[in-house]
């Protein structure tokens, strides 16, 4: 069985507690359950199944629906069968319910296609399973089934696609009549009115957790190979196969044993019959073999059975189709794209090249190659749709480095960053085995269905002093006299005389978050507050079964606040013991090198909703993007410095502007603690000088200061000991303009030794 992902765990407690809470209440509900492709929400919701079936003591059982054309279905239903828990029985409609089956058995999943089910003609039902017939048709057997007391549990896949249509409402309501709905999604913004919770995965912790690639590039390197003899269609084919074969040779090197796959998306009607001879025809011509190429049209399939394409060690290299191949298509190996014009312009999605965002080791490989998906089409027109979950994932817009450039070989810096100097999500585990033991309670065992007794629990809890009447929290003096003669006396005023109040909300949340803080142990604050919020809130929902909707978050706040002593604990016991665990694992996992022979490189990719071009004629990449903050303006700063090095045309030969993603191809610098500084700017001057600076606010964090001046001083001295003609070192803006660098071996700030600082004018002087 896979191993499950921090948020494929939360996702499936979610699901269960509000199963639970339903059958529990015995009230019908809609669940919607959203979560991005490639997250693996059928493997979620195939352990939620599982899980819900072995433990529930409520007669259930459950029905697939998928929806829009195709065999969807029966795809689902052979991935569930693979990984599901054996109480369940999966069942085809089709093959179960042609009649001699009254109803549908306690803890059965039952998959159908919806499109083959709801169609109608004259106001009667025209498939043969839903049709009035001697033998039973399948709404007589969800009848037997309510009947029999058993609850239909519906699951919708897909749920964005029609689930909502008025045929859609009438099967789903006055047919299938479910106990409870589950509509799953990957599409953004998909909310049903009505529907009593969502249950959303954050795209960024699926990405973070390696499970899909982290940016898709359009048409890269088509320069390389551009000709007046070669026709766009030949520029696109020959671009992407050598991308493959460059892909391919990288996973050989890291020893990964994953043949990556090229996708070529066929143009629509008589155009993609010719379109298909001219692509065969180009593949034979490189020597690829029949058996390395596989066709998945409506009239022709060769070496097309998913057990053929789907595994990394997969023989077939490329694959022929047209439109998209069925949604919920699995093979994580695609990692190329050719998509051939059908008109002259386009918009690019996520769901346009969702098929090749997979990883397929469900890991990062931490390599700018393997870790991104590449799009190659001759489409005229590209228009990036906004996305909001992963602004910067499509890439097509391309900066060049200048053909003037010069090597400059200077050794840079890289570090793999697996640690953010945060708590993880794996903190959950050590603060419910620290709650466990503080309140000697006995812990859950999801996977053998040991689940704890709420009400026990509140018993143990309340033996250890935890006080559940929170009402009113607050204090505050009051009918305080204090005489005038007495003011100058410097006395105490003891708390004696209060009134108890009622908490506001924004101050309960500020408490809240206090007693959580002050246990983090040296953890960034900001990045760690999720995470153990969501430990207490996951502990809390299961071994006293308060839900964090309709009040629930304030009241497992108010508990935290009254018995703070005692969360703050359990709370340091769990940092303290997940500090153990982070330490070997960073062990494990970091691994730091230099590149001796670094160079600025080739090009570099931007998504245009996140970036901004700003003329500037000494940038070594043309042309120059920056980047966009928050407010959808790039760093004022930088766009400053970078115009005042426009103005020394006589002393610069070019400037680099590094990039912010921690990339190995960005230049970086060794900090004193290991980690990775990246300098903003590279500056080749026109004696032969290179510089290296590093913009910064006066009022910015003196901390992060001092380490990155220590870490460049000792860069930049340690390469003009080799012989390199180094400059270089933090840089201010004064409040007149006029910028400043420093570069001493013990940092101090401008507002505090500014006679140690340098004019950047005297650089140009030299």
């Amino acid at each position: 069985m896979k191993q499950e992902k921090p948020y494929q765990e939360e996702a499936i407690d979610d699901l269960l507690y509000q199963a639970r809470g339903c059958l529990d209440r015995d009230r019908q509900n809609t669940i919607v359950f959203q979560s991005p492709t490639g997250s693996g929400k059928t493997y979620m919701m195939t352990r939620f199944i599982g899980a819900l079936a072995r433990e529930t003591e409520k007669p259930v059982c459950f029905l697939w629906v998928s929806i829009g054309a195709g065999n969807l279905y029966e795809h689902s239903f052979r991935s569930v069968k693979k990984e599901i828990d054996p109480a369940v029985q999966c069942s085809l409609l089709e093959d179960e319910f042609f009649g001699s089956r009254d109803s549908i058995r306690e803890k059965e999943l039952v998959f159908l296609n919806w499109e083959k089910i709801r169609n109608k003609r004259d106001g009667k039902f025209t498939n043969v399973l839903m049709k009035e017939k001697d033998e039973y048709n399948f709404p007589e057997v969800l009848e037997n089934t309510r009947t029999k007391g058993i609850r239909i549990i519906l699951i919708i896949d897909e749920c964005h696609r029609s689930a909502g249509t008025p045929r859609a409402l009438e099967l789903r309501d006055e047919i299938i009549r479910p106990f409870l709905t589950i509509e799953m999604s990957a599409t953004p913004g998909f909310l049903k009115e009505g529907a009593g919770v969502t249950i959303q995965v954050p795209p960024q912790k699926v990405i973070d957790a390696g499970m899909i690639k982290k940016e898709v590039i359009i048409n890269k390197d088509l320069e390389q190979i551009i000709d007046d003899e070669i026709h766009s269609e030949r520029l696109v084919l020959e671009s992407a196969y050598r991308k493959r074969e460059e892909i391919r040779q990288e996973f050989e090197r890291i020893h990964a044993r994953v043949n990556p796959l090229m996708l070529i998306q066929l143009p629509n009607a008589d155009a993609g019959e010719e379109k298909k001879k001219s692509v065969l025809r180009f593949l034979r011509e490189k020597g690829v073999p029949d058996d390395r190429i596989a066709i998945w049209l409506s009239e022709e399939k060769i070496n097309s059975e998913e057990e053929l394409l789907n595994k990394n060690t997969s023989s077939v290299d490329f694959l022929l189709f047209k439109q998209a191949i069925d949604t919920g298509w699995d093979c994580p190996r695609a990692h190329v794209l050719v998509k051939f014009r059908e008109t002259s312009s386009v918009t690019f999605e996520i769901q346009t090249v969702g098929r090749i965002l997979r990883m397929p080791e469900a890991r990062s490989y931490d390599n700018e190659l393997l870790d991104a998906a590449y799009v190659y089409t001759n489409i005229q027109s590209i228009i990036i749709k906004k996305e909001e979950y992963q602004p910067n994932i499509l890439k097509n817009l391309t900066s060049r480095r200048i053909s003037g450039y010069r090597d400059i070989s200077l050794p840079s810096y890289y570090r793999n960053r697996v640690d953010f100097g945060d708590i993880t999500g794996h903190f959950g585990l050590f603060y419910e085995k620290a709650f466990c033991l503080f309140f000697d309670i006995e812990q859950a065992d999801r996977a053998a269905g040991k689940m704890p007794d709420c009400e026990a629990c509140r018993e143990k809890m309340a033996a250890k002093g935890i006080e559940f009447d929170t009402k009113r929290l607050d204090s505050i003096i009051h009918d305080l006299t204090i005489h005038a003669q007495d003011i100058d006396r410097g006395q105490r005023i003891d708390m004696a005389d209060t009134l108890h109040i009622t908490y506001s909300d924004s101050d309960l949340q500020q408490a809240y978050e206090a007693v959580l803080a002050r246990n983090f142990h040296g953890f960034a604050p900001k990045r760690s507050m999720g995470n153990v919020k969501q430990a207490v809130i996951k502990t809390f929902r299961l071994y006293l079964g308060i839900s964090p909707a309709g009040g629930g978050i304030e009241m497992m706040q108010r508990i935290v606040v009254a018995n703070q002593a005692v969360f703050s604990r359990i709370i340091s016991d769990a940092v303290l013991e997940f500090r153990r665990f982070k330490e070997e694992e960073i062990k494990r996992k970091t691994e730091g090198r230099w590149n001796e022979e670094w160079q600025i490189p080739l090009s570099r990719n931007y998504n245009p909703e996140m970036v901004r071009e700003l003329p500037a004629s000494l940038s070594v990449m043309q042309p120059l993007y920056l980047p966009l903050n928050g407010k959808k303006e790039p760093d004022m700063l930088e766009v400053d410095f970078i115009r005042y090095l426009e103005t020394k045309k006589e002393s610069v030969l070019w400037f680099w502007k590094n990039g912010d993603e921690h990339m190995e191809s960005n230049f970086g610098i060794r900090r004193e603690d290991g980690r990775t500084f990246q300098p903003d700017f590279i500056v080749r001057f026109r004696d032969g000088r290179t510089g290296i600076f590093d913009t910064k606010d006066v009022s910015h964090n003196k901390e992060d200061h001092v380490q990155k001046s220590d870490a460049l001083y000792k860069y930049i001295a340690e390469g003009r000991y080799e012989g390199k003609d180094l400059v270089g070192g933090i840089v201010v803006r004064d409040q007149s303009g006029q910028f400043w660098y420093y570069m001493q071996p013990q940092y101090k700030g401008f507002d505090e030794e500014p006679q140690m600082w340098k004019r950047m004018e005297d650089l140009f002087t030299h």
